[in-house]
């Protein structure tokens, strides 16, 4: 098939290139490098079915004639990492919201199945966990930029299953929850390839918060698989799929474990909220998905552990250095 994927330059775009490269498709990677990088994708641009057009998605008639060039559209392109959502919420509302939009508009135009890259951030403050797809979502107040993103992308996921019942374009909605792995930048906030850096320089690995809040780290190998299998799957349009893993660790668990892979001497240090973003952020104590209706789906079991996922992003950053 022909793929083309919006943010193809970044972390989770240059591994599902590589992915549908691999599997025999034709790709076209569309970016902008405001945070997709060319060495993300250097490796590919030799390759005869792979293309990567340098720009942005809201450029009209490029993403017109690209998307008139494919059957599939993969749509990753958005703002992302916590500390770039709170220094430009403006950015992140428009880029996100704007830039669904621009693409669902085309994709109707040329009827392209479209997936969209939702977050485990539309969940808000819930608390009932483990997180499924239908159950209902806490907002934190309009006064705190920090909900801004978990709000846009709440609106891109409105946006998409609209285009489903109303006009009958093929689109399907992608929860991601916390996706690790090589190449990831730790430039916004991103905490496992911060906290290798930290380690791997011999620096304090900082902890935000009191450290006891959880997550759940997906292997970027295992995110990519599931995106590649919801994209030919015939049911998948319509329907919001969580596509995570469920491998729970505290924060400083984290740091902990980090430590022992690297060797490293570094202490752990708590770095209060306000100080890291501001004052009055907020965060989400818990955040566990339920992969339940992707696993009825497709068969979808996480294959890579958190241990290994960490060991992979460690030799990466030491080839890096």
């Amino acid at each position: 098939m022909r793929y083309l994927i919006t943010g193809g330059a970044g972390f989770i775009g240059s591994h599902l290139c590589e992915l549908l490269l691999a599997q025999g498709h034709r790709v076209v990677a569309i970016d902008d490098l405001s945070t997709g990088r060319m060495e993300n994708i250097a490796h590919l641009r030799p390759l005869p079915h792979f293309q990567l057009v340098r720009e942005n998605i809201n450029n009209e008639q490029v993403l017109d004639r690209l998307t008139s060039e494919s059957d599939v559209v993969v749509h990753l392109a958005a703002m992302v990492g916590v500390q770039r959502i709170v220094e430009d919420p403006v950015r992140t509302i428009r880029t996100n919201i704007m830039g669904t939009e621009a693409v669902l508009a085309a994709a109707y135009r040329y009827g392209c199945k479209v997936l969209i890259a939702s977050t485990s951030e539309v969940y808000g403050k819930g608390v009932r966990v483990p997180f499924t797809e239908d159950d209902d979502r806490l907002m934190g107040p309009t006064t705190r930029s920090r909900w801004a993103y978990a709000e846009s992308k709440a609106v891109d996921e409105f946006l998409g299953l609209a285009y489903y019942h109303q006009f009958s374009l093929p689109v399907v909605v992608m929860r991601f929850f916390n996706t690790v792995g090589p190449r990831q930048t730790g430039r916004y906030g991103m905490v496992v390839p911060r906290f290798v850096r930290q380690a791997l320089a011999g620096e304090p690995l900082t902890v935000y918060g009191d450290g006891t809040q959880t997550r759940c780290f997906a292997d970027v190998a295992d995110v990519t698989r599931a995106v590649a299998a919801l994209a030919e799957h015939p049911a998948a349009p319509g329907q919001v799929f969580n596509v995570g893993a469920t491998e729970e660790v505290t924060i400083r668990g984290l740091a902990e474990r980090v430590l022992a892979l690297t060797g490293s001497r570094s202490e752990i240090r708590m770095v209060a909220y306000d100080d890291a973003y501001g004052p009055g952020f907020e965060d989400m104590q818990r955040r566990v998905p339920s992969i339940a209706r992707l696993h009825a789906l497709i068969g979808y079991v996480p294959r890579c552990s958190l241990n290994d996922t960490l060991q992979r992003v460690i030799e990466y950053e030491r080839s890096q250095v």
